[in-house]
């Protein structure tokens, strides 16, 4: 977690109140942070020949990028105390009517695709405010930014530039200016091999060094503004003397570049002349169709369930009652018109990580009072463990194979493209497998969709074994599912792979039978001797089918006919010989592959 230091009297003096040490540490346990020193207590060195202030050094959760600030901090800790109500943050249009832009142009796809900004107009600096302001830069760089490499931020002395901007990417050699803090003009390639030694800078310039283009922004006189990720131009630094502050944000994330936009703006709107207001720019980005006004800072709109809560706190709450309690972690909740059972909650964009009920259900928690909830051990709290039931069945027939004399094997779940669907003569048809946005390696570029290539691959590795080689792995793949809210889903097959000098084809279907024997289930011609509860209902047999992954004519599919419904589970048959060439094997193969999530 990230640690926040802060003068511990300017803090108390936010707060309104003077705490000792011991009670600062409850409030931040109340609140869900923790005090991690206390300055005051120990010795402080010298700076500029006076002693250091005091500070407060507080761990803040991951999740909370609102309070890596002492504005952040202070603001919530008042919200929480009831001493302050939650801001209402406004979008407020320029006095002159006429919105700054700033136009990416299409060239900039190749580097960092997206961009954001916004103006802090009016704003009053002092030296602590304005070293807040870069520290609270800092730690969105270092913490949601994953240093510099998704999201950067530039800020600027609006009075110093003139708009419109543009947002552009050019050959290092034809970006020129005089960089933050220096006084020698410099191209791209220059400024790079002066950073590369540097301890701050040196660290980021990896990010685009390579790339024969890099990112910059100029104003209307072609000034440069900044060149993202690495540094800002000296003609526009900011100052405690600044009054406008204009903010670009360069990523290769849009989500997370709107949320480090939001938190960066709320958290120093407070200091402009009329507090909580921003006035937002107009992004001019046709190539990829992200035209938009930013910031948006409009709260939003989400239910949570009554019950849901009171249930996994263990109180009995009425609606107006969890309403309140919102109000104490800055939310805007009522009572839901359309249910009893149901609040609208509007989440502040200070926010982002509140994503489902159960973040709601926490701030409920925090905001009553952990230690105020009803303590119920044993009697709900005490658990049996026991497995899922899919789990249970893998091991059934993860034991039956293995007694069977097979040997488990466990492979990546991650492929390449080429193994999951060319190599076993299969098409892609784009809606079937979950791919990697930006896989590091070709081996690992989609989720398998078959246990198959890694079975093969791991008989590839140790084919210098002695044969028959004969292995099975029970396990999940993952199909794209539009119709689910995270777009994918999971199944748990079961496979086996046979290799040696004959094509073992008879050895594969006899694991499958023994397999099929232990879910009770009977072959469709009612082998004699085989009995057992639910044989009736529940039988299975095999059909020949044309399928490329393996040799014409030695290819069968596994019917199951359960609970009166009929489906294909599975396939099982000797590989065609391009197969085995793909994957580099001199022996015929012979596999079989089912889905076990039927018989749940």
């Amino acid at each position: 977690m990230p640690t926040i230091a802060v003068d511990k009297t300017a803090l108390f003096e936010a707060l309104g109140q003077e705490y000792t040490t011991e009670e600062f540490d409850e409030l931040c346990f109340e609140f869900g942070i923790e005090l991690d020193e206390d300055t005051s207590t120990s010795e402080r060195p010298l700076v500029n020949g006076k002693q250091e202030a005091a500070q407060l050094k507080i761990e803040i959760p991951a999740n909370r990028y609102d309070m890596l600030c002492f504005e952040g901090i202070s603001l919530m800790l008042n919200i929480f105390r009831g001493k302050k109500p939650a801001p209402d943050y406004r979008l407020i249009p320029p006095l002159n009517g006429e919105m700054q832009t700033l136009t990416a142009h299409e060239e900039t796809s190749r580097i960092r695709p997206y961009v954001s900004g916004s103006i802090l107009r009016n704003v009053k600096f002092n030296q602590e405010r304005y070293e807040s302001f870069i520290a609270l830069q800092d730690k969105l760089h270092q913490n949601l930014a994953r240093q510099r490499t998704l999201v950067a931020i530039g800020t600027h002395d609006l009075d110093k530039i003139k708009g419109p901007f543009t947002y552009e990417a050019l050959p290092p050699e034809k970006i020129e200016f005089v960089p933050l803090n220096q006084t020698r003009k410099m191209n791209g390639v220059e400024l790079m091999k002066f950073y590369e030694k540097d301890k701050h800078l040196g660290r980021y310039l990896h990010i685009i060094k390579d790339s024969p283009v890099y990112p910059v922004i100029y104003d209307a006189n072609r000034v440069v503004c900044s060149m993202p990720p690495i540094i800002n131009g000296d003609h526009s630094k900011i100052s405690t003397k600044t009054r406008n502050v204009f903010i670009d944000i360069t990523a290769v994330d849009k989500t997370k570049a709107e949320i480090v936009n939001n938190i960066l703006v709320t958290m120093f709107s407070q200091y402009t002349e009329e507090p909580f207001t921003v006035e937002p720019i107009s992004i001019i980005s046709k190539h990829n169709h992200e035209s938009r006004q930013v910031p948006d800072l409009t709260p939003r709109e989400t239910q949570a369930e009554v019950s849901y809560i009171n249930d996994c706190c263990g109180l009995s709450l009425s609606a107006e009652e969890i309403c309140e309690l919102l109000k104490r972690m800055s939310y805007k909740a009522n009572p839901s018109k359309a249910s009893k059972d149901l609040i609208d909650v509007h989440i502040p964009p200070t926010r982002a990580d509140v994503l489902h009920q159960c973040d709601i259900m926490e701030d409920v928690a925090i905001a009553y009072g952990f230690n105020n909830l009803p303590r119920s051990f044993p009697s709900k709290s005490g658990t049996v463990a026991q497995p899922l039931m899919v789990n249970k069945l893998s091991d059934i027939v993860r034991l039956e194979a293995a007694m069977a004399g097979w040997s488990e094997v466990m492979p990546l779940i991650l492929c390449s493209h080429d193994e999951n669907f060319g190599w076993l003569n299969r098409k892609d048809d784009g809606n079937t497998a979950v791919k990697l946005a930006n896989p590091k390696t070709a081996e690992y570029q989609v989720v398998r969709t078959s246990l198959l290539p890694g079975l093969l691959k791991t008989i590839r590795e140790n084919k210098h074994h002695s044969v028959p080689i004969k292995i099975f792995e029970v396990s999940d793949v993952a199909f794209k599912d539009v119709s689910l809210e995270r777009k994918s889903r999971n199944e748990r097959h079961f496979a086996a792979a046979w290799y040696g000098k004959s094509s073992g084809f008879e050895v594969v279907h006899g694991l499958m039978d023994r397999v099929m024997l232990m879910l009770k289930n009977a072959f469709i011609t009612s082998e004699e001797g085989l009995e057992g509860k639910g044989v009736e209902d529940s039988v299975y047999w095999i059909e020949e089918v044309d399928d490329p992954t393996f040799f014409p004519g030695h290819a069968a599919a596994i019917h199951l006919k359960i609970g009166g419904m009929e489906k294909v589970i599975g396939v099982f048959g000797i590989l065609h010989p391009t197969v085995l060439d793909n994957f580099d094997l001199r022996y015929p193969v012979s596999t079989l592959e089912i889905n076990i999530e039927v018989f749940l």
